[in-house]
């Protein structure tokens, strides 16, 4: 139990490092970053290999000490919004895809469409009331533009490279194929 523990701590940890440096990939470009969304990936692999506790700590870190080290994302509003989103990615993968016996690829779909969903509508609700605060509006449009239409390349590259990737951790025998049994 205790090498489990340890071994997840490192995976997170690693999880944190591939999402600090995966931007700049992008080219520190926000637009580009906010089409391809490099840090999501990580956040829910940490969430799917690792478990929940480990998808929300590093989804919530990634953005703030991000912002911390490289000025991007911008710390308000974007990178604190980003933290509860991504958190809740990590949050919602993990505790979904814990909960299905067979780790198959219809209960990591399951998931994945759950928690990117989850994680917008937490991005929306934290963006309304961070700029509620400031006295600014965050309308609909905004929301739909920023949570669904602009990220729409991004959405179908994690629908393509996070199976692709729990399939071949499997395959590797890296991550189970189901749970263990209890008994």
């Amino acid at each position: 139990m205790k090498n489990l523990h340890i071994k997840n701590l490192v995976l997170a940890a690693m999880f944190l490092a591939i999402g600090i440096i995966l931007p700049f990939f992008t080219g520190q470009i926000q637009l580009i970053g906010n089409m391809l969304l490099p840090m999501h990936i990580p956040v829910m692999l940490a969430g799917l290999i690792c478990g929940w506790q480990y998808g929300l700590a590093v989804g919530f870190i990634m953005p703030l000490l991000r912002s911390v080290l490289f000025s991007m994302p911008p710390m308000y509003p974007g990178a604190v919004a980003m933290a509860f989103e991504l958190a809740t990615y990590g949050f919602v993968i993990g505790i979904l895809y814990e909960k299905f016996y067979w780790h198959c690829i219809k209960a990591l779909y399951k998931s994945l469409v759950a928690s990117m969903v989850a994680g917008r509508i937490v991005w929306g609700i934290v963006m309304a009331f961070l700029l509620g605060v400031k006295g600014n509006a965050f309308t609909m449009k905004a929301f739909m533009a920023g949570a669904f239409l602009n990220a729409i390349p991004g959405i179908i590259i994690q629908l393509i490279i996070i199976p692709v990737i729990m399939v071949a951790l499997k395959k590797a025998k890296v991550v189970p194929k189901q749970k263990k049994s209890a008994h």
